[in-house]
């Protein structure tokens, strides 16, 4: 029952996010810095220091495994603490492999979700052309171990910006509501 309760509190945070990302497209800091000690507070209560720890592993994951994309700029901050805010709802759990913890799984599926949408976001702004040139310019600065154009980053204003709050969200309310217990 517990974990249910944490579950659908991490929906209710997933989807708050992805509302305001949509809409002013930013992750309110508010927000994910109370949703992380919330999700490990819930957690400690429902499984004592073993519920902490998974709390806290799932946060660390979820912050490190993105931080390399926030360095070079192609990943916004509140992005960034949302996947640690997620990672601390939905924990790391020791006994099961990398790729089937739950997390990863959220991401995937949120990474997959954005990339549907900024797939479509290039085709009806018509910029398939430049976007293809920057996918060649950023893996050769990839290969070249060098920090992208300045021109690629989340900074330029030209950019196409696709709301990664919106993506987890979708991610989110698709895998809870896949759990056996059903949807809410």
């Amino acid at each position: 029952m517990a974990n249910k309760a944490i579950w659908i509190l991490s929906a209710i945070f997933a989807l708050t996010a992805g509302i305001t990302d949509a809409r002013w497209r930013r992750i309110p800091n508010w927000l994910t810095y109370s949703a992380i000690p919330l999700a490990i507070v819930l957690h400690s209560i429902a499984g004592g220091w073993r519920g902490a720890r998974m709390s806290l592993l799932g946060a660390a994951l979820g912050l490190g495994l993105l931080l390399p994309f926030v360095l070079v700029r192609s990943l916004g901050g509140g992005d960034w603490k949302l996947v640690g805010a997620l990672g601390a709802f939905f924990g790391y759990q020791t006994a099961i492999p990398f790729f089937q913890q739950r997390l990863i799984l959220i991401l995937l599926w949120t990474l997959v979700i954005n990339g549907v949408m900024a797939l479509c976001l290039v085709i009806w702004k018509g910029r398939a052309r430049q976007t293809l040139r920057n996918i060649g310019r950023m893996l050769a600065a990839f290969f070249r171990v060098h920090l992208p154009p300045s021109d690629l980053t989340i900074d330029n204003p030209e950019a196409i910006k696709v709301p990664f709050g919106v993506a987890a969200a979708v991610a989110v309310l698709l895998y809870t509501s896949s759990q056996p217990w059903g949807p809410f």
